[in-house]
């Protein structure tokens, strides 16, 4: 265990009578909303929330993605995002000029990747919805991402998700500990997702985690990995393999950069890392040290490699880029233990529901 991890620790000790004051708000809100005295608006359409009650990353922007790319061709998809550090205010449906100061990097990755989808950020889910469905009437469902702790909009399918490394039941509120709900909270999901499990977990393992977790009646209980793709260029779309020889030079600003940091230690020589702060805006003084880095590395077969989310903060750099061999990691969830097909039919079946009304 590191100095610098163990000092970071002891500080976030130090705050925990913040964390007391904070879960108390918490617990009030969650109060007052369950008593009624606070009202969340209803839709009689369907909404999937994706979410969790940590901060840090979960794996929410997978999920959202394998929603997209498993019914965009049998449905009309929609996402609605908050488009955090956007530059932009209000509602904002993304089009063919739409910018990532527009929408923020993960909305306007899902627009990227997925352009038959309709995606749209807005601060107010609850006036955004009308409009979205206004602009896009052939929608038949829309998929709310990171907003399971926002209660102003009661979704649906509440979908929960929860790291393997760092559950839940395991964590204490902000700023001591990560929780920015209540543990409790976890009763109000139907759908709870432990995320990030390595693909040989055994059922053991997996029974033990039902355990720890505690659901209630009717909640179901998945388990998903992380599945890695072949490198592209950030440009000209060309795949490069990471081997056994390449040395590689990690540069992400993403919440939780363990698991791939993991995955590019077991499949390369080597590998550096340049770690920034989530969402983070880069500037063209990064992109620079960036380079220095990459050009001090000596090995012949080497390599940068960023995440899909920090692409689309550097695409920006069009010109600086075209020379440089910055590639892009992919990256897509998957279900363990063959339980995928029951997941798709519970999706399924909820979007079904409503049609069924009409």
């Amino acid at each position: 265990m590191n100095f610098r991890f163990v000092w970071l620790r002891s500080f976030r000790i130090l705050l925990f009578p913040f964390s007391l004051m904070y879960g108390a708000i918490i617990k009030l809100r969650n109060y007052l909303y369950d008593k009624g005295y606070i009202q969340s608006i209803e839709f009689n359409f369907p909404i999937i929330c994706i979410g969790n009650i940590s901060v840090g990353g979960t794996g929410k922007s997978p999920m959202v993605e394998y929603l997209i790319r498993r019914w965009m061709h049998k449905y009309k998809p929609a996402t609605l995002s908050r488009g955090y550090k956007r530059k932009t205010q209000g509602y904002v449906l993304a089009d063919s000029r739409t910018t990532a100061l527009d929408l923020g990097d993960e909305p306007m990755q899902f627009h990227v990747k997925f352009p038959t989808a309709s995606v749209a950020v807005a601060e107010e889910r609850a006036i955004a919805i009308p409009q979205l469905l206004f602009d896009r009437p052939e929608t038949d469902f829309i998929i709310l991402d990171d907003a399971f702790q926002h209660r102003a909009v009661k979704a649906g399918l509440n979908i929960l998700l929860t790291d393997c490394n760092n559950l839940f039941t395991r964590d204490f509120f902000l700023p001591a500990g990560d929780l920015r709900d209540s543990r409790e909270s976890y009763k109000r999901a139907q759908v709870i997702i432990v995320t990030k499990c390595r693909h040989d977990m055994s059922e053991n393992q997996k029974e033990s985690l039902i355990e720890e977790i505690m659901p209630v009646e009717g909640q179901q209980i998945f388990f998903t990995g992380i599945r890695y793709g072949v490198p592209y260029h950030i440009m000209s779309g060309a795949k490069k393999l990471i081997s056994r020889e390449t040395e590689v030079l990690l540069a992400c600003g993403i919440a939780n950069p363990h698991t791939l940091s993991q995955y590019i230690q077991e499949n390369s020589a080597s590998y550096e890392a340049m770690y920034y702060t989530d969402h983070y805006i880069y500037m063209i003084d990064d992109l620079l040290e960036i380079r220095k880095r990459y050009e001090k590395m000596k090995a012949k077969d080497k390599m940068i490699i960023v995440t899909e989310k920090d692409a689309v903060r550097l695409e920006k750099f069009n010109e600086e880029l075209e020379h440089l061999p910055i590639y892009v990691q992919p990256m897509e969830t998957y279900f363990l233990f063959n339980e995928s097909q029951t997941f798709d039919h519970l999706i399924e079946g909820f979007i079904n529901s409503y049609k069924a009304k009409t």
